[in-house]
């Protein structure tokens, strides 16, 4: 390969979302996998403004301690990408005397042969990127416009895999205008549910915004946390026992990995932020999990079903929710750009299954060339078919 042309591969990560320092770890360790011999990486972080910079340098200050966006743009070039077929390439943009972008065709820098999203939440993962890079022409890893939307939307998610027979907890969307007019919409729904239930905003990750309710009186306390981060909010069925995770990969023929388990310890009652990401102790892993070879099975057979019931692409991390005798096992949520950290369960399930961290980003780079190639083959032109030859008239 050393031979060939490496690819340019431009990873995308930061973000103007609530998920936004999760990006910036993953996003160091997908670069920091990429074989060199392969790959021109071309990083690009977003900042909470959304502002775009194209730092060389970000694999030593990811690296820090504490990584944030701002020593990135502080000397990094601020770029942008035009929303036409332009050579796949960013475009510098410096600012006037009046801190205006100011793009000029010099300032084009060489095209990007495809593009790693690793933004997780709003403006990264539900399918604003992924359009911008349609119509930029640019080749993306993971799943569509469509399927991104869909995969951020629990409730547009949930509705989806019940109308394809895929099982989900009971739940209610509550929008956040209705809340306001009602107050007491929230505990109406909830008492037909059954404590305990789980309130989250309906289209963020990383378990922010989540809260477990065991009481009534803690509820409203719940969906107004719940709607600082969106309009929509889901009030959600309790199903204690078994947390378990299998990873997607591919495109029409995706297949599932070995499933693992979460397993929650310490004071935190569920997989949240901070048993995720800020206690060290507050979670752990076994992978593959514990199960009878037919719940294996079952769980794999479902995390494909959910895959492509929502259209997906490239990759996806499906996330059960199982009673402790098994008999009982639901889609709690899928996620189409799953985290890359060091942490992260979709790397780790597919090393797992044989598929180590660096050819796991090589299958996927492949496949967003191949995703890319099959949209390119169609048309986007219509020739209407001539109009056939009027009969001839009597007598002639």
């Amino acid at each position: 390969m050393a031979d060939k042309k490496r690819l340019r591969v431009g990873v995308l990560f930061g973000g103007r979302s609530g998920e936004h320092e999760i990006s910036l770890r993953s996003a160091l360790t997908v670069m920091s996998a990429m074989d060199p011999a392969r790959y021109e990486i071309v990083p690009v972080g977003i900042g909470r403004d959304g502002r775009w910079y194209l730092e060389r340098n970000a694999l030593k200050l990811l690296a820090e301690k504490t990584p944030h966006l701002a020593a990135l743009s502080a000397g990094g070039t601020q770029v942008t990408l035009l929303p036409h077929p332009e050579g796949q390439a960013l475009v510098a943009t410096p600012m006037d005397g009046a801190g205006v972008a100011v793009t000029r065709a010099q300032d084009a820098i060489p095209g990007l042969d495809v593009v790693f999203p690793m933004l997780h939440g709003t403006y990264g993962e539900d399918g604003t990127v992924q359009g911008l890079l349609e119509l930029a022409g640019i080749p993306y890893v993971g799943a569509g416009v469509l399927g991104s939307a869909i995969g951020m939307d629990k409730d547009a998610q949930k509705r989806l895999l019940r109308d394809a027979s895929v099982a989900v907890v009971k739940y209610f969307a509550i929008d956040r205008a209705d809340y306001h007019e009602t107050p007491e919409l929230g505990e109406r729904l909830a008492r037909k549910i059954g404590y305990p239930v789980f309130v989250k905003p309906n289209a963020l990750g990383s378990s922010i915004g989540i809260s477990k309710v065991k009481r009534s009186v803690d509820l409203n306390a719940a969906l107004d946390d719940a709607f600082q981060y969106d309009r929509k909010a889901l009030i959600e069925a309790s199903c204690e026992g078994r947390e378990i995770e299998c990873a997607v990969l591919g495109n029409d023929r995706p297949e599932a990995s070995v499933p693992g388990e979460v397993l929650v310890k310490g004071a935190h009652e569920f997989y949240d932020y901070e048993s995720k990401y800020v206690d060290p102790e507050g979670s752990s892993t076994k992978i593959p999990a514990d199960l009878p070879a037919a719940k294996t099975k079952k769980l794999r057979a479902m995390a494909v079903a959910a895959f492509k019931a929502l259209s997906l692409r490239g990759m996806a991390r499906v996330d059960f929710l199982a009673s402790r005798d098994l008999r009982e096992i639901y889609v709690n949520e899928v996620n189409t750009i799953p985290g890359f950290t060091s942490i992260s369960m979709y790397p780790k399930l597919w090393e797992a299954s044989g598929v180590p961290l660096p050819k796991l980003i090589d299958r996927l780079i492949e496949l967003a060339l191949e995703e890319h190639r099959e949209r390119e083959s169609l048309k986007i032109t219509y020739q209407p078919k001539s109009s056939p030859k009027s009969p001839p008239k009597p007598g002639k």
